[in-house]
Order: C-alpha cells, then structure tokens, then sequence
C-alpha cells in the first residue's frame, strides 16, 4: 500500500465553535479537499469550558516554566519561571494573559503557591527568599530572607488556629522552615526542622500538623509540628524524590524521583501495607537534567488519577486503583517540569522547559 503524495493545498482544516450548553457539546471538524468532491465531518466530544480541547499559552516567558498552578477556584493560572518573572492567565476565554511581574527575585523562581485566605501568592526563589506578593496590584508585600541556600519548593496549610497559614519551605542548606503567611506574619520562622542534607520538596499533612519532606538521601521525613521532632520515615525510592503531593483525601502522597519510577504511598494512621508503598508508576522517565518534576492529583473526581510529565516532552496520567497508564500525553518541545488538575473540570495544566503551557481536556473518570 503506497502513500498518496500531499500537496500543500489540498486540504483545509477548519474548526467550528461549539454551541449550545456545555454539558456533553461536542465540536465538529470538517476537512475537505480542494475540490469538494469528498469531504469528513468529525464531532469530537467536549468534556470541559475550555475554548477548544487543546489550548497553549505562551509568550510571556522566555526561559523554562518551572512551576504552574491552577488558583483554588479554577478561574485563574499562574507560572513561574527561570526567567525570574511570575505570569497570570485566564482559564476560560479569553486566554489573557493578564499580568507578567518580571524581576520579583534576583535568580530563578523554583515554586510558588497560591494563598488559601488571602489574596496573596507565596514564591521562593534561588536567592534564598520567599516573597509574598499581592495578586490584585502585584505589589510586595513581604520579603524574607528565608534560608542560606537555594529554596527548592514550598507549601502552605491553614492550622494553628482561626485564620493562621502556615508556609513550609525547603532548601539546599538541608534545614526545612515554618512562616506565618499573611501580611501581618511574625518576622521569624515559627519551627526548624535540620534534615541533614538538601531537601527537594515539602508537603503538608491535611490536618497540618504534620510535614513531609524529601531530601537528597532518598527518603520522605515526616516532621510532627508540635513535637518539634522527626516522627517517621517513608522509604521505597532508590534516588531523589523531585516533589510531593497530598491527595485530595489526605491519605496517599505521590513522589515522583530521579530513577523515574513514581511512588504512591499510605499515610494513613493504620496502613494494609507494611511499606506503605500503595502504587508503583513507571513511565514518565526523569532524564539527566536532574529537573524537579512536579506531579499532581486530579481533584474533579477527588483523587482518582495522577499526573507527572517527563524528560520525554511527554505527560502521563495513570488510574491510582489500578496503577495503569491512561494517557502518554505530547505537545511540548522540551521536558515537562510541572502539572496541574483543574479542582472542578477534567483539564490538565502543564508546563514545560520549552517555555510554554497547555491545557488539555481528559475524559472524565469513569464512576463505579
């Protein structure tokens, strides 16, 4: 069987906007040829609000995107990036990005997160600062100088009381550190935690007493707050653990790592499993570039999936029941550094080396 020879005009591909409710709309492609002797009409099944199934965002960065979240309604996106500069966009049309803050740190911004009670968004950076801006002027509102050394990843939880955030922080210089969050935050950090050796992600515990830490030694510490003291210890992985993530229902943290085998663990109280290994992911392979690839839980259908992307510029979305891959997603030119599910719709984020974000529509998940 031979293949017919193409010519640049002899088709056209033509995309009509949906309509009607949102609810099961499908969207309709026509591709026909130059002739119009034969046509194929194609209706694709809409899952989400989204403009189209596949949405790239791009233009405001010029250096790799490291870190990408969705706002906790869902209405908005931030990225961070190498390039120094914090960008926000719209989840729905139009598109727009809205707001570039450029320059906020002297180096690289690592991770960031989105305020859980205050209109805030908390970065850390590789010059050792966390920073906590206000997204409605993009003004700074507090800047502390938090470690001695590049600060990898934070996290923040609402404990310790009515109205209390708290931000966890961890650096190269091997110490995890407790913040106040707010614009009235204590000056000081609250706890030190001396893991001993760089640490590459931080992760509270749903109640926040309690945080997880992964560190160049291969292990997951687990800090109890109010003990001031390390309680225990999540081993499994062979090589560095490059992020944490709490599952919706506060009782399994996935820790993808450098020997690009993804962990899913049971923290609960009482574990069935003696490692406390629930799942064991392989796809999504880690590369030689030693990059922080950040995973993420689907929150749509409250935790019954999870995402890491991969040196491959590809992004895989397995079943946690069944451990099976769903989805080896593509559309990246470089190394996908980050994801994110949307918390309402069955939408995925990511962000990548080569600068750019997608959003992409999933088939919802299937209940039982």
């Amino acid at each position: 069987m031979s293949k017919r020879p193409s010519s640049p005009s002899s088709g056209t591909l033509i995309k009509r906007a949906r309509s009607g409710s949102p609810e099961g709309h499908t969207q309709q492609i026509a591709i026909s040829s130059s002739n119009n002797e034969r046509g194929i009409v194609r209706s694709i099944k809409r899952t989400s609000n989204l403009e189209a199934p596949i949405v790239s965002l791009s233009g405001a960065h010029s250096a790799e995107i490291l870190s990408c979240k969705f706002d906790p309604s869902g209405q908005n996106i931030a990225a961070c990036s190498a390039d120094r500069s914090l960008s926000f966009w719209k989840t729905y049309p139009p598109n727009v990005n809205y707001g570039l803050l450029q320059n906020i740190h002297k180096a690289p911004i690592l991770d960031f997160q989105w305020s859980l009670l205050h209109p805030l968004i908390y970065t850390v950076s590789a010059d050792h600062t966390l920073l906590m801006t206000d997204v409605t002027t993009g003004e700074r509102v507090r800047k502390i100088r938090a470690h001695r050394g590049i600060i990898n990843s934070l996290d923040r939880t609402v404990a310790g009381g009515p109205g209390v955030e708290l931000i966890a922080t961890g650096s190269d210089d091997g110490t995890v550190r407790i913040w106040e969050g707010g614009d009235e935050g204590k000056k000081d950090c609250v706890a030190v935690f001396e893991v001993g050796c760089p640490v590459t992600a931080v992760c509270w515990s749903a109640d926040g007493a309690s945080v997880y830490v992964g560190a160049l030694d291969n292990e997951i510490h687990v800090y109890d707050l109010r003990k001031q003291q390390q309680v225990s210890t999540l081993l499994g992985h062979t090589d560095t653990p490059t992020s944490l993530s709490l599952s919706p229902n506060g009782s399994y943290l996935l820790s993808p790592s450098f020997s690009s085998q993804v962990l899913i663990h049971d923290i609960r109280p009482f574990s069935p499993s003696p490692t406390r290994i629930h799942r064991v992911l392989t796809g999504a392979p880690a590369g030689f570039e030693a990059t922080l690839l950040k995973g993420a839980w689907s929150r749509d259908d409250g935790g019954k999936r999870v995402a890491v992307g991969g040196a491959d510029r590809m992004v895989c979305i397995w079943d946690v029941e069944s451990g099976k891959l769903q989805y080896k997603l593509p559309g990246h030119k470089g190394t996908v550094t980050a994801v994110d599910f949307h918390p309402k719709e069955p939408i995925i984020l990511t962000g990548s080396k080569d600068a750019t974000m997608l959003l992409g529509e999933i088939e919802p998940s299937v209940t039982v």
